[in-house]
């Protein structure tokens, strides 16, 4: 199968904006050192580096908290103010590892989100209807998983949301939210995330397990602290390092039952977020018509 490369610009329900924006945390922040900068040079030229040093370090290690918003907005938690969580999965799809994730899902009665790339539906297309027939949402990954995109410039970044766009426009849905390679947004997101109107969303619980290469422990690492509204994510890739697929559902289960244990409702992401995962072409279409 082919795929394309038309902007998403062309699909229905895309509606680029203009790249003016407001000004981000991290714009703020600029301003507010440059502003001290001024009258600390004028009292001592040492002083006045403080203000910056602090905005350049806050420039290098933020991107790494994937819960702060300071180069654009990004939803890493809940809103419910209920006892409820949602579970993402980053990755995939598999057909090693996904098919069965969805039977477990399936007997907890749990719906749960896949952040996918774009190669991968392309490749396992059958998987990606399992995952839409049992109900489960579908975000974008980006189209390769480049683990380096958040370095990349704008068209490529764009050029990789679009792909995978693509993809899902051929199962009949649009991506509304998008999830970067290995959760670091830096300000190269900025403006081709305003150029898709895609919003970006991270996380606010997970179990540091380098893409399922650390199974052993995975269910006791994100049920430690586990809180209303948490963002989960995991992975449904196969593990890593002779960890079998066994061993990992079993450690996916803890969880789900942990959770339950714990009194907290597994819903969907978009339930959690208040606002949709995805959208249907069909819907889409008509929303252009109005």
């Amino acid at each position: 199968m082919k795929i394309s490369q038309p902007s998403t610009a062309r699909l229905p329900g895309y509606h680029p904006v203009p790249c003016r924006r407001p000004f981000s945390n991290a714009e703020w922040a600029g301003c507010i050192a440059l502003f001290l900068y001024l009258p600390l040079w004028a009292a001592n030229p040492r002083l006045a580096l403080i203000p910056l040093a602090g905005f350049i370090l806050a420039c290098l290690i933020l991107p790494f908290f994937p819960e702060v918003s300071f180069f654009l907005p990004v939803i890493s938690r809940g809103k419910t103010s209920r006892s409820c969580i949602s579970l993402t999965f980053d990755d995939g799809p598999d057909p090693v590892s996904t098919p069965p994730l969805l039977l477990l899902l399936e007997r907890f009665g749990a719906t749960a989100t896949f952040f996918v790339t774009g190669e991968r539906a392309r490749r396992y297309p059958g998987i990606i209807r399992e995952i839409l027939a049992k109900g489960h949402g579908i975000g974008n990954h980006s189209y390769t998983h480049d683990d380096y995109l958040m370095f990349r410039n704008a068209d490529t970044i764009v050029r990789e949301i679009d792909r995978s766009q693509q993809v899902f426009s051929e199962f009949g849905f649009l991506a509304r939210l998008f999830r970067p390679p290995v959760g670091i947004i830096t300000s190269r997101y900025a403006t081709p995330l305003q150029r898709t109107g895609l919003q970006a969303v991270n996380f606010s619980r997970r179990a540091r397990d380098m893409g399922n290469r650390r199974i052993p422990g995975l269910s006791g690492r994100i049920l430690k602290n586990l809180q209303a509204d948490d963002i989960v994510l995991l992975h449904d890739i196969p593990p890593r390092r002779g960890w079998d697929v066994q061993s990992w559902l079993d450690e996916v289960e803890s969880i789900l039952s942990g959770a339950r244990e714990k009194g907290l409702e597994i819903v969907s992401l978009d339930t959690l977020i208040g606002q949709p995962v995805m959208i249907a072409l069909k819907d889409a279409v008509e929303t252009d018509r109005r």
